[in-house]
């Protein structure tokens, strides 16, 4: 016969599967409804999603309990406590997707502003991708099957290469004209919300890899060094400097930008830059908001006076830096005037930038 002990150990594991399984359907169904207000312009269902976001944090919490009072009372070792620790960064996952689905719905609302037709079968194909991912890390989790995990983490590289495509499909039809540009930074940001939903599913699997058998697969790309360009627009010095900084292929450096009110990429300083070696045509512009991860970036770096006001305190994280750089002429500047001034600013970017990974290496050394 069971004892007491045994007993309640079993019906406090199977409270916390029950628990991880219920909130991974809840996100999973909060992903699939997000994407069918993207794809039917349904508002209402948007707005849903947007309210029932709460419950998945209810059960977040709830969970969050429930994995504490199982290390308070069983006080676990050896594989129990494996499966606690990774119980709960599986319960951070599953919230982060409810996030992501919140966010869809939000660029779901957007969407319903823009008369044209907008192309949303690719974002469908990516779904039907991601959703099922997520569901196979769930159960792979909670009937602790490495296999079923492996399985899940392999799919990862054909969302990412499906986002890929899509992206640049969508930034193609922008600038050919067949995409408003109001369309276009909704449906990039929505197709890189589904392929973080992937992410996080493979981070469960990575969870069920090292619960199930110890071992522990390290996150891809955490050994970088994160930089973030920001400046007003994300349509030019920011995206000067991300290009730029890209360019020097900089091992163990990644950089990217992003800016307070995003607008489409100035034309003629994209033409100078294209004439220096680097395009920045096809680039998306986007809002800090919408920067995945912005906690996970060691340095922040404001290009511009304007920007200041969307970090009114330090990042907690991260290094806050500003550099003046300048501002580049305006709409009725002359081409060549606005030529110059792009060159001469590039110049200084990339010495900045220079200075910066160096004397980041040399910190680190």
């Amino acid at each position: 016969m069971s004892t007491h002990l045994e007993v309640s150990l079993q019906h406090d594991l199977e409270q916390i599967r029950s628990k991880i399984t219920e909130m991974g359907e809840l996100a999973a169904k909060a992903i699939e409804a997000s994407i069918r207000a993207v794809t039917e312009r349904d508002r209402q269902l948007a707005f849903a999603v947007i309210l029932r976001d709460q419950y998945i944090d209810e059960i977040e919490k709830q969970l969050d309990r429930l994995c504490l009072e199982f290390l308070v009372r069983h006080q676990p070792a050896a594989s129990l406590l494996r499966f606690a620790y990774s119980a709960i960064k599986v319960n951070l996952e599953l919230e982060r997707v409810g996030d992501y689905a919140e966010s869809i719905a939000r660029e779901a609302l957007r969407l319903t502003k823009v008369g044209t037709p907008v192309p949303v079968d690719n974002l469908k194909q990516i779904a039907a991708l991601a959703v099922p991912m997520l569901r196979d890390a769930v159960r792979a989790f909670v009937t602790e099957d490495p296999e079923l995990a492996r399985r899940t983490i392999e799919t990862d590289e054909a969302v990412d290469l499906m986002r890929d495509k899509l992206t640049a499909d969508l930034t193609r039809a922008y600038t050919e004209g067949r995409l408003p540009f109001e369309a276009l930074n909704p449906l990039v940001q929505a197709t890189r919300r589904l392929e973080r939903v992937s992410d996080q599913a493979r981070n469960i699997g990575m969870e069920t890899l090292y619960m199930c058998t110890g071992e522990y697969a390290k996150h891809p790309g955490s050994e970088a060094f994160r930089i973030l360009f920001v400046d007003e627009h994300n349509s030019t010095l920011s995206l000067m400097a991300e290009a730029i900084g890209t360019s020097m292929q900089e091992a163990g450096f990644i950089f990217s930008s992003a800016g307070i009110d995003p607008a489409p990429v100035d034309t003629r300083v994209s033409a100078c830059m294209a004439a220096k070696g680097f395009d920045i045509s096809r680039s998306v512009p986007k809002a800090i908001i919408q920067v995945p991860n912005l906690d996970h970036y060691h340095v922040i770096v404001l290009l511009s006076p304007e920007v200041r006001r969307a970090f009114p305190r330090r990042p907690r994280r991260a290094v806050l830096l500003e550099w003046g750089v300048g501002s580049l002429p305006g709409a009725d500047a002359s081409d060549e005037e606005v030529t110059r001034a792009c060159e001469s600013t590039s110049s200084m970017i990339a010495g900045e930038i220079r200075d910066l990974v160096s004397a980041i290496r040399d910190t680190n050394s």
